[in-house]
Protein backbone atom coordinates (compact mmCIF):
# COMPACT_ATOMS: atom_id res chain seq x y z
CA UNK A 1 0.00 0.00 0.00
CA UNK A 2 2.87 2.36 0.83
CA UNK A 3 4.45 1.73 -2.57
CA UNK A 4 1.16 2.38 -4.39
CA UNK A 5 0.62 5.57 -2.41
CA UNK A 6 4.15 6.75 -3.15
CA UNK A 7 3.76 6.04 -6.83
CA UNK A 8 0.39 7.80 -6.94
CA UNK A 9 1.94 10.84 -5.27
CA UNK A 10 4.72 10.85 -7.84
CA UNK A 11 2.23 10.72 -10.68
CA UNK A 12 0.21 13.55 -9.13
CA UNK A 13 3.34 15.67 -8.73
CA UNK A 14 4.45 14.87 -12.27
CA UNK A 15 1.04 15.66 -13.68
CA UNK A 16 0.98 18.89 -11.72
CA UNK A 17 4.39 19.76 -13.12
CA UNK A 18 3.32 19.20 -16.70
CA UNK A 19 0.04 20.98 -16.13
CA UNK A 20 1.73 24.00 -14.62
CA UNK A 21 4.27 24.08 -17.42
CA UNK A 22 1.53 23.89 -20.03
CA UNK A 23 -0.35 26.71 -18.31
CA UNK A 24 2.75 28.88 -18.15
CA UNK A 25 3.59 28.36 -21.80
CA UNK A 26 0.02 28.85 -22.99
CA UNK A 27 -1.06 31.75 -20.79
CA UNK A 28 1.92 33.47 -19.22
CA UNK A 29 4.53 33.29 -21.96
CA UNK A 30 5.71 36.27 -23.98
CA UNK A 31 4.09 37.09 -27.33
CA UNK A 32 5.55 35.31 -30.33
CA UNK A 33 8.53 37.15 -31.81
CA UNK A 34 8.34 38.43 -35.39
CA UNK A 35 8.97 35.97 -38.18
CA UNK A 36 12.31 35.74 -39.92
CA UNK A 37 10.91 36.12 -43.42
CA UNK A 38 12.18 34.55 -46.63
CA UNK A 39 12.82 38.04 -47.99
CA UNK A 40 15.55 38.48 -45.38
CA UNK A 41 17.62 35.54 -46.64
CA UNK A 42 21.02 36.75 -47.81
CA UNK A 43 20.48 40.19 -46.26
CA UNK A 44 21.63 41.67 -42.98
CA UNK A 45 19.36 40.65 -40.12
CA UNK A 46 19.00 43.26 -37.38
CA UNK A 47 19.67 42.31 -33.75
CA UNK A 48 16.60 41.14 -31.87
CA UNK A 49 14.30 38.16 -31.42
CA UNK A 50 12.74 36.12 -34.22
CA UNK A 51 10.85 32.94 -34.95
CA UNK A 52 11.16 30.73 -37.99
CA UNK A 53 8.83 28.04 -39.37
CA UNK A 54 10.43 25.15 -41.22
CA UNK A 55 8.85 22.24 -43.09
CA UNK A 56 10.57 18.97 -42.23
CA UNK A 57 9.50 15.33 -42.09
CA UNK A 58 5.91 16.08 -43.02
CA UNK A 59 5.55 18.52 -40.13
CA UNK A 60 5.80 22.24 -39.68
CA UNK A 61 8.69 22.73 -37.27
CA UNK A 62 9.58 25.91 -35.47
CA UNK A 63 12.47 27.61 -33.73
CA UNK A 64 13.12 30.93 -32.02
CA UNK A 65 16.40 32.80 -32.04
CA UNK A 66 18.10 35.76 -30.40
CA UNK A 67 20.51 37.88 -32.44
CA UNK A 68 22.85 39.84 -30.11
CA UNK A 69 23.43 43.57 -30.45
CA UNK A 70 27.05 42.92 -31.42
CA UNK A 71 26.11 40.81 -34.45
CA UNK A 72 28.19 41.74 -37.51
CA UNK A 73 26.92 40.23 -40.75
CA UNK A 74 30.40 40.43 -42.28
CA UNK A 75 31.93 38.09 -39.69
CA UNK A 76 31.25 34.41 -38.91
CA UNK A 77 29.02 33.92 -35.88
CA UNK A 78 28.83 31.01 -33.43
CA UNK A 79 25.55 29.21 -32.68
CA UNK A 80 24.25 27.70 -29.44
CA UNK A 81 21.26 25.37 -29.81
CA UNK A 82 19.29 25.36 -26.54
CA UNK A 83 16.81 22.45 -26.35
CA UNK A 84 13.89 22.71 -23.93
CA UNK A 85 12.97 20.00 -21.45
CA UNK A 86 10.19 17.46 -21.90
CA UNK A 87 6.78 19.13 -21.80
CA UNK A 88 8.33 22.50 -22.54
CA UNK A 89 8.79 24.77 -25.53
CA UNK A 90 11.25 27.10 -27.22
CA UNK A 91 9.78 30.13 -25.45
CA UNK A 92 10.03 28.32 -22.12
CA UNK A 93 13.70 27.53 -22.72
CA UNK A 94 14.35 31.18 -23.52
CA UNK A 95 12.79 32.28 -20.24
CA UNK A 96 14.26 29.47 -18.19
CA UNK A 97 17.93 29.37 -19.20
CA UNK A 98 18.88 33.05 -19.58
CA UNK A 99 20.82 32.13 -22.70
CA UNK A 100 19.77 35.41 -24.36
CA UNK A 101 21.73 37.31 -21.73
CA UNK A 102 24.78 35.11 -22.27
CA UNK A 103 24.37 35.57 -26.02
CA UNK A 104 24.75 39.32 -25.55
CA UNK A 105 27.96 38.79 -23.61
CA UNK A 106 29.37 36.10 -25.90
CA UNK A 107 28.19 37.43 -29.24
CA UNK A 108 26.64 34.16 -30.45
CA UNK A 109 23.24 33.33 -31.92
CA UNK A 110 21.03 31.69 -29.28
CA UNK A 111 18.66 29.28 -31.02
CA UNK A 112 15.70 27.61 -29.32
CA UNK A 113 14.07 24.78 -31.31
CA UNK A 114 10.57 23.50 -30.57
CA UNK A 115 10.03 19.77 -30.13
CA UNK A 116 6.86 18.00 -31.23
CA UNK A 117 3.65 17.00 -29.47
CA UNK A 118 -0.10 16.62 -29.75
CA UNK A 119 -0.61 20.33 -29.08
CA UNK A 120 0.60 23.27 -31.14
CA UNK A 121 3.13 24.88 -28.79
CA UNK A 122 2.71 22.96 -25.54
CA UNK A 123 3.86 19.70 -23.97
CA UNK A 124 6.60 19.22 -26.56
CA UNK A 125 9.30 16.54 -26.40
CA UNK A 126 12.44 15.30 -28.19
CA UNK A 127 13.23 11.86 -29.55
CA UNK A 128 16.49 11.50 -27.67
CA UNK A 129 16.81 7.71 -27.70
CA UNK A 130 14.76 5.89 -25.09
CA UNK A 131 13.03 9.14 -24.14
CA UNK A 132 10.72 11.06 -24.33
CA UNK A 133 6.96 11.12 -24.84
CA UNK A 134 5.30 11.91 -28.16
CA UNK A 135 8.51 12.45 -30.13
CA UNK A 136 10.02 9.15 -29.04
CA UNK A 137 6.81 7.16 -29.53
CA UNK A 138 6.27 8.63 -33.00
CA UNK A 139 9.89 8.10 -34.03
CA UNK A 140 10.35 11.78 -34.89
CA UNK A 141 13.66 12.45 -36.64
CA UNK A 142 14.93 15.24 -34.41
CA UNK A 143 18.54 14.71 -35.51
CA UNK A 144 17.49 15.32 -39.10
CA UNK A 145 15.44 18.32 -38.00
CA UNK A 146 18.48 19.80 -36.27
CA UNK A 147 20.57 19.42 -39.41
CA UNK A 148 17.80 21.06 -41.46
CA UNK A 149 17.54 23.88 -38.92
CA UNK A 150 21.27 24.57 -39.24
CA UNK A 151 20.97 24.59 -43.03
CA UNK A 152 18.07 27.03 -42.76
CA UNK A 153 19.95 29.27 -40.33
CA UNK A 154 22.90 29.48 -42.73
CA UNK A 155 20.62 31.08 -45.33
CA UNK A 156 20.20 34.12 -43.08
CA UNK A 157 23.47 34.32 -41.18
CA UNK A 158 27.15 33.81 -41.83
CA UNK A 159 27.31 30.86 -39.43
CA UNK A 160 30.73 29.66 -38.28
CA UNK A 161 30.20 25.97 -39.11
CA UNK A 162 33.06 24.98 -36.82
CA UNK A 163 31.47 26.63 -33.78
CA UNK A 164 27.98 25.19 -33.44
CA UNK A 165 27.07 23.85 -29.99
CA UNK A 166 24.16 22.04 -28.34
CA UNK A 167 22.82 22.22 -24.81
CA UNK A 168 19.55 21.56 -23.05
CA UNK A 169 17.72 20.73 -19.85
CA UNK A 170 16.44 17.22 -19.04
CA UNK A 171 14.98 15.78 -22.28
CA UNK A 172 16.83 18.61 -24.04
CA UNK A 173 20.07 17.46 -22.44
CA UNK A 174 19.42 13.93 -23.66
CA UNK A 175 18.86 15.41 -27.11
CA UNK A 176 22.25 17.11 -26.93
CA UNK A 177 23.87 13.75 -26.24
CA UNK A 178 22.08 12.23 -29.21
CA UNK A 179 23.44 14.97 -31.45
CA UNK A 180 26.95 14.31 -30.16
CA UNK A 181 26.48 10.65 -31.07
CA UNK A 182 24.75 11.07 -34.44
CA UNK A 183 25.65 14.54 -35.76
CA UNK A 184 29.26 15.02 -34.56
CA UNK A 185 30.35 16.45 -37.90
CA UNK A 186 28.25 19.56 -37.18
CA UNK A 187 28.27 19.85 -33.38
CA UNK A 188 31.55 21.10 -31.89
CA UNK A 189 30.68 20.41 -28.22
CA UNK A 190 27.68 19.71 -25.99
CA UNK A 191 26.52 20.47 -22.47
CA UNK A 192 23.70 18.60 -20.77
CA UNK A 193 21.88 19.86 -17.69
CA UNK A 194 20.00 17.23 -15.66
CA UNK A 195 19.84 14.83 -18.61
CA UNK A 196 21.89 11.61 -18.90
CA UNK A 197 22.64 10.00 -22.24
CA UNK A 198 19.66 8.24 -23.80
CA UNK A 199 21.49 6.52 -26.66
CA UNK A 200 22.49 2.93 -25.97
CA UNK A 201 25.03 2.50 -28.78
CA UNK A 202 26.85 5.80 -29.20
CA UNK A 203 29.56 5.79 -31.86
CA UNK A 204 30.25 9.36 -32.90
CA UNK A 205 33.30 8.64 -35.03
CA UNK A 206 35.28 11.36 -33.27
CA UNK A 207 35.68 12.60 -29.70
CA UNK A 208 33.18 15.33 -28.78
CA UNK A 209 33.83 17.70 -25.84
CA UNK A 210 31.20 17.14 -23.14
CA UNK A 211 30.07 19.11 -20.11
CA UNK A 212 27.48 17.60 -17.77
CA UNK A 213 25.72 19.51 -14.96
CA UNK A 214 23.54 17.59 -12.49
CA UNK A 215 22.14 18.00 -9.00
CA UNK A 216 22.41 15.20 -6.45
CA UNK A 217 18.81 15.74 -5.28
CA UNK A 218 17.26 15.46 -8.75
CA UNK A 219 13.95 13.59 -8.34
CA UNK A 220 13.13 13.46 -12.06
CA UNK A 221 16.36 12.13 -13.56
CA UNK A 222 18.21 10.86 -10.48
CA UNK A 223 21.95 11.39 -10.26
CA UNK A 224 22.40 7.71 -9.42
CA UNK A 225 20.02 6.61 -12.19
CA UNK A 226 16.73 4.75 -12.01
CA UNK A 227 13.16 6.03 -11.79
CA UNK A 228 12.78 9.45 -10.18
CA UNK A 229 10.25 9.94 -7.40
CA UNK A 230 8.71 12.87 -9.35
CA UNK A 231 8.94 11.24 -12.77
CA UNK A 232 5.67 11.06 -14.69
CA UNK A 233 7.17 8.90 -17.46
CA UNK A 234 8.35 6.27 -14.93
CA UNK A 235 11.30 5.60 -17.21
CA UNK A 236 14.51 4.37 -15.58
CA UNK A 237 17.29 6.78 -16.49
CA UNK A 238 20.96 5.97 -16.86
CA UNK A 239 23.15 7.32 -14.09
CA UNK A 240 25.55 10.22 -14.40
CA UNK A 241 28.38 7.78 -13.65
CA UNK A 242 27.38 5.49 -16.54
CA UNK A 243 27.05 8.45 -18.91
CA UNK A 244 30.43 9.91 -18.05
CA UNK A 245 32.18 6.52 -18.05
CA UNK A 246 31.03 5.96 -21.62
CA UNK A 247 32.22 9.38 -22.71
CA UNK A 248 35.56 9.05 -20.94
CA UNK A 249 36.10 5.99 -23.12
CA UNK A 250 34.96 7.74 -26.29
CA UNK A 251 36.99 10.88 -25.53
CA UNK A 252 40.15 9.07 -24.38
CA UNK A 253 40.07 10.47 -20.85
CA UNK A 254 41.61 7.60 -18.91
CA UNK A 255 43.36 9.54 -16.16
CA UNK A 256 42.08 10.94 -12.88
CA UNK A 257 40.16 14.22 -13.02
CA UNK A 258 41.22 17.56 -11.67
CA UNK A 259 38.77 18.40 -8.87
CA UNK A 260 37.69 21.82 -7.65
CA UNK A 261 35.03 22.49 -5.02
CA UNK A 262 33.35 25.82 -4.33
CA UNK A 263 30.59 25.58 -1.77
CA UNK A 264 28.07 23.07 -3.05
CA UNK A 265 29.50 22.98 -6.58
CA UNK A 266 32.07 20.29 -7.38
CA UNK A 267 33.81 20.41 -10.77
CA UNK A 268 35.69 17.42 -12.16
CA UNK A 269 37.71 17.97 -15.35
CA UNK A 270 39.31 15.22 -17.42
CA UNK A 271 42.21 16.06 -19.72
CA UNK A 272 42.23 13.78 -22.77
CA UNK A 273 45.04 11.81 -24.29
CA UNK A 274 46.24 13.05 -27.71
CA UNK A 275 43.39 12.97 -30.19
CA UNK A 276 40.75 12.97 -27.45
CA UNK A 277 38.36 15.61 -26.10
CA UNK A 278 37.76 17.33 -22.77
CA UNK A 279 35.07 16.23 -20.31
CA UNK A 280 33.74 18.34 -17.42
CA UNK A 281 31.30 17.12 -14.77
CA UNK A 282 29.71 19.69 -12.47
CA UNK A 283 27.91 18.15 -9.51
CA UNK A 284 25.64 20.37 -7.44
CA UNK A 285 25.14 19.05 -3.94
CA UNK A 286 21.44 19.17 -3.12
CA UNK A 287 20.56 20.59 -6.53
CA UNK A 288 17.27 19.60 -8.13
CA UNK A 289 15.95 19.10 -11.66
CA UNK A 290 16.63 22.70 -12.62
CA UNK A 291 18.73 24.93 -14.85
CA UNK A 292 21.07 26.57 -12.31
CA UNK A 293 20.94 30.34 -12.41
CA UNK A 294 17.90 30.36 -14.69
CA UNK A 295 14.38 31.61 -14.16
CA UNK A 296 12.20 28.96 -12.47
CA UNK A 297 9.38 27.68 -14.67
CA UNK A 298 7.95 25.36 -12.03
CA UNK A 299 7.63 25.45 -8.22
CA UNK A 300 10.58 24.17 -6.20
CA UNK A 301 8.40 21.49 -4.58
CA UNK A 302 8.11 19.95 -8.06
CA UNK A 303 11.65 20.26 -9.43
CA UNK A 304 13.78 20.84 -6.35
CA UNK A 305 16.29 23.47 -5.36
CA UNK A 306 18.50 25.80 -7.36
CA UNK A 307 21.91 26.84 -6.02
CA UNK A 308 22.33 30.60 -5.85
CA UNK A 309 25.47 31.99 -7.41
CA UNK A 310 25.99 29.35 -10.10
CA UNK A 311 25.21 30.50 -13.63
CA UNK A 312 24.86 27.45 -15.88
CA UNK A 313 24.48 29.46 -19.11
CA UNK A 314 27.68 31.46 -18.56
CA UNK A 315 29.57 28.35 -17.45
CA UNK A 316 28.42 26.41 -20.50
CA UNK A 317 29.40 29.21 -22.88
CA UNK A 318 32.83 29.40 -21.25
CA UNK A 319 33.23 25.69 -22.01
CA UNK A 320 31.93 25.98 -25.57
CA UNK A 321 34.22 28.93 -26.34
CA UNK A 322 37.24 26.68 -25.83
CA UNK A 323 36.20 24.24 -28.55
CA UNK A 324 35.65 24.15 -32.29
CA UNK A 325 35.35 21.41 -34.88
CA UNK A 326 38.68 20.12 -36.17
Amino acid sequence: MKMKTSRMAAVVVGAAALGLLATQVAECGPPRPPALAEAQAGKRVAPGDYERLLAFGGRQRRYELHVPASYDATRPVSVVLDFHGGGGSASGARRGTNMDRTSERGGFLAVYPDGTGRFARRMLTWNAGYCCGYAQKQGVDDVGFTAALLDDLARFFRVDAKRVYATGLSNGGLMSYRLACELPERIAAIASVAGPMGVEDCRPGRPVPVMHIHGTADQNAPYEGGVGAHSITRLPHRSVAWTLARWRELNRCAGAPKIETKGRVRTESWTPSPGGAEIVLITIEGGGHVWPGGAPLLPRFVVGEDVAGFDAAATIWGFFARHRLP
